[in-house]
């Protein structure tokens, strides 16, 4: 059975439509990135998913419990990271932490243990005796983190957990998620796509309210790029060909699709884009030789998440709503 199931899930505030029927599932273990840009409806899915709001129409599901139905008990497994970490700034840290252990309901002792777990976990153990307000960025996020994993959920729900983050304590965050995923189940909401790259065995990406993709980062690469890009560059040698003659000839190349000229006015040498179904260097090196042309670049684009990010969600244009703040 599945850690997390969305089952076609709308939510509507008023006349404006943040989700559209969204499904995916998360199996046990499995760390996922959940992607879409500013509005796409990510934060409005997550606070669904964590009993924080009710869906319009569908379900969701954390180990089998309906969260609409049995909101405490789906809460019960899921840890919960949202884009602005719920701590208090007039508590001190292990105050804090001893404070969502009571509201999670654990025992003395229990609260005790996992206070201390937690702590070396997230490398806050000699912050505990420090006013949460005092903490640097960094560690707020941490003791966000923190206070998220107390009760030990086989679920981890974060939101946009290194927003404001210099790179060191992006990197900081990023190894701990990475070792936080080795036993839990997460769903990770990022716009860092390196991040997502670097931690995550899948990502779902959402647009519209709306999944436009789901799979490995290569498998989404490779279904949605749809072709290769091939740069090459050709310059006077036996013969002096014009822009026309060479776009003539490397359209005839069996597999490109699309010839597009990058031509600099003041250089004699010609440079083409192209958009290819398989890859045609060797026939275009072949031109070079049988036409008396100079070659000087011939290069292949590796199309990367960052890319297919904008292919698939560059037509995104719902306002926010206005009774969600800005949905990320």
């Amino acid at each position: 059975m599945p850690a997390i199931v969305l089952d076609n899930i709308h939510k509507s505030y008023g006349s404006h439509i943040a989700l559209r029927g969204l499904s995916f599932s998360v199996d046990e273990g499995e760390v996922v990135g959940f992607l879409g840009p500013n509005g796409a409806g990510k934060s409005t899915a997550m606070k669904i998913l964590t009993g924080f709001l009710a869906p319009t129409n569908g379900h969701a599901h954390v180990h089998g419990v309906n969260v609409l139905a049995h909101p405490i008990e789906a809460q019960k497994h899921i840890g919960y990271l949202p884009e602005n970490a719920p701590i208090y700034p007039d508590m001190q840290v292990g105050e804090y932490l001893n404070y969502v252990g009571q509201i999670r309901r654990l025992g003395t002792a229990e609260r005790s243990r996992a206070i201390v777990k937690v702590s070396e976990q997230c490398a806050i153990t000699d912050r505990l005796r420090q006013s949460v307000g005092a903490l640097s960025k960094g560690y707020r996020q941490r003791l966000g983190l923190a206070q998220a994993l107390l009760h030990d959920p086989s679920v981890l729900v974060l939101d946009e957990p290194t927003t404001g983050l210099d790179p060191n304590q992006i990197a900081e965050i990023r190894n701990l998620i990475r070792r936080i995923g080795q036993k839990t189940t997460i769903i990770l909401s990022t716009h860092i796509l390196s991040e997502v790259q670097a931690t995550c065995d899948r990502v779902v990406i959402i647009n519209n309210g709306e999944k436009v993709a789901d799979g490995t980062t290569a498998d989404v690469i490779t279904r949605t790029q749809g072709g290769l890009l091939v740069y090459v560059e050709y310059a006077p040698g036996t013969v002096s060909p014009n822009q026309s003659d060479l776009t003539d000839w490397i359209t005839q190349v069996p597999g490109v699709d699309r010839v597009t000229a990058q031509d600099n006015p003041n250089s004699a040498t010609h440079r083409f884009e192209l958009l290819t179904r398989t890859d045609v260097r060797p026939l275009l090196f072949e031109l070079a030789i049988k036409r008396g042309i100079v070659l000087l670049e011939l290069t292949r684009e590796r199309t990367d998440l960052e890319e297919i990010f904008r292919r698939l969600t560059h037509h995104q244009t719902s306002p926010e709503s206005p009774l969600n703040g800005s949905d990320s």
